[in-house]
């Protein structure tokens, strides 16, 4: 194992060839403490965020023990990785064969739809289960959050009361839930969403036991501050504790990005300058899929062991295949010395950014390294002190 103190000191002394993901247990630990102490309820993992079975691991060692999977692979994947824990099934429409094996083979009471049809496959597959927590998906605005989520999901107001009484006579717990998108920037993305979650309950006029409020929770990233996590669960609990619910409902969440962002960073190696343009070994077919492909602007910073006193610029990056839509546009500010054989550190890729990654035209060698420095921005910070004494120990893929 090498070890060295920061991703700077691996960049010096061996020289990566190929991309580096730098992975921080301590931050993934620190953020599911956050949501386990301070989130008025329970909180789900949402899976598809990162994959990873050692982060799963992490987040289990740090108290979260519900997992949102999507897919009965991941099903398959906790349920081997984390024997003992509680898996919802929260896609919308769903297999009938993948809810038949998540409720016989993998024990998976807890479901979401969104449609007549859905609830009927649920029945069919687990034989009309007595035992069922079915959560019915609303239809809800993405107008507050940065990528939306708010097309492919959801029932619409004129069909939410007949399937709501339609599903509390196959639930034995009956739920509600929705997905504001992704990185929402405010809190009035959950209190206007929890608004027609009371309209869709006094309509209905049903015991409703569980709201689930879905994931959105964001992160920082250029030109993304948002306000502090607290006052987004001082919003949803306000609103959970107005609703017309049961006496002894549940609150949930399903934080993907805000549990894993902060994970990991991506080092690479500057292999060609083109004006104010550079090519790096990895791209939209590797960790930067949303760099590429939705504009995301992730924080940069130059790996040189001689620091520039040159000023910043804004660059774009091409990635290391054939393909023009290799391309990330940034803006990514670094200083204007900035040239092949550099390398620089690309962060807050634990969300979306290792779970994304393809073998495209031969490329996605990558190693791994265990950082024990701070991430390179972070909601989290204040909880505790950042770690001095940085050591990073390098594994291989």
């Amino acid at each position: 194992m090498h070890k060295h103190h920061s991703a700077l000191g691996l960049a010096t002394a061996l020289r990566p060839v190929q991309p580096v993901t730098l992975i921080r247990p301590h931050a993934a630990e620190r953020a599911a403490r956050f949501f386990v102490e301070k989130f008025p309820g329970r909180s789900l993992y949402a899976v598809k965020a990162n994959p990873s079975p050692d982060l799963l691991q992490i987040l289990w060692a740090s108290g979260i023990t519900h997992y949102d999977v999507a897919s009965i692979t991941e099903v398959r994947m906790v349920a081997k990785t984390l024997p003992e824990a509680e898996l919802c099934f929260m896609h919308p429409v769903k297999a009938e064969e993948a809810i038949r094996e998540a409720y016989f083979t993998h024990g998976v009471k807890t479901f979401s739809l969104d449609s007549i049809e859905e609830l009927e496959k649920i029945k069919r597959a687990t034989r009309h289960a007595s035992d069922l927590t079915l959560a019915v998906r609303l239809r809800v605005s993405s107008d507050h959050s940065k990528l939306s989520l708010a097309s492919k999901f959801g029932a619409a107001p004129s069909e939410v009361s007949d399937l709501l009484m339609a599903t509390r006579q196959a639930a034995d717990t009956l739920g509600i839930c929705f997905h504001v998108g992704s990185q929402a920037m405010t809190p009035r993305a959950y209190t206007e969403a929890m608004e027609q979650v009371r309209a869709a309950i006094v309509q209905a006029a049903v015991t409703v036991d569980l709201v689930d409020v879905g994931g959105g929770f964001p992160s920082v990233y250029p030109g993304m501050e948002p306000p502090a996590l607290e006052a987004y669960f001082a919003a949803i609990h306000a609103a959970f504790e107005d609703l017309p619910i049961s006496y002894s409902a549940e609150l949930w969440c399903e934080p993907g990005r805000a549990l894993c962002a902060e994970y990991a960073s991506l080092l690479v190696r500057v292999e060609r300058r083109r004006g104010d343009e550079l090519y790096i070994n990895d791209g939209a077919y590797g960790a930067l899929f949303d760099a590429a492909h939705v504009g995301w602007r992730f924080p940069v910073k130059l790996v040189r062991e001689d620091e520039s006193d040159t000023r910043d610029m804004a660059f774009s990056f091409y990635g290391p295949t054939c393909d023009d839509l290799d391309h990330m546009a940034g803006p990514f500010m670094l200083p204007a010395d900035t040239r092949a054989g550099d390398y620089i550190e690309i962060g807050m890729l634990g969300a979306y950014g290792c779970a994304m990654r393809t073998a495209f035209n031969g490329f996605g060698d990558v190693g791994t390294v265990i950082a024990e420095d701070e991430p390179m921005a972070s909601l989290y910070t204040g909880i505790e002190e950042p770690r001095r004494n940085s050591v990073v120990t390098l594994k291989r893929n």
